[in-house]
């Protein structure tokens, strides 16, 4: 829970077999300039770090749906990456399975075919890299 929301910067405690360990999540480069300049200081408390490039993380990523302006700008009276988020989270909690290493197909995948997970053939079939993408009007 601490680490959902649309806050700059979300950060948690974690007590992982009896360590306990710092995490922190935020999704903008500027929001996390600060917490990279305490790393290279040797200041920061935290185990782990993760940057998302997109504001509210990958729930308003460059691969999701071209959102109307009328619905962007809040004209509608509610905020679509909100909504987006309550959504995926609604469904995540009716979820079986809800880790995608658990999941039956991916193990098989990995041990019929890739090997395990970072070996070269999963890291050529499966890994991708950022590549500007030309906008479309899906609205006409």
């Amino acid at each position: 829970e601490a680490c959902r929301g649309m806050a700059g910067v979300k950060e948690a405690e974690i007590d992982l077999n009896g360590t306990k360990i710092w995490i922190a999540i935020t999704s903008s480069m500027s929001a996390a300039k600060p917490l990279l300049e305490e790393v290279k200081a040797g200041t920061s408390k935290y185990t782990f770090i993760e940057v998302m490039g997109c504001p509210g993380g990958c729930i308003n990523g460059g691969g999701q749906s071209i959102v109307p302006s009328k619905v962007k700008n809040g004209k509608l009276g509610y905020g679509y990456k909100e909504l987006r988020m309550k959504a995926l989270y609604d469904e995540d909690e009716l979820m079986e399975l809800r880790v995608s290493s658990d999941n039956v197909q991916i193990q098989q995948l990995y041990n019929d075919f890739l090997g395990a997970p970072g070996s070269e053939l999963a890291e050529e079939l499966l890994h991708t890299s950022y590549s500007p993408k030309k906008p479309f009007n899906i609205l006409g």
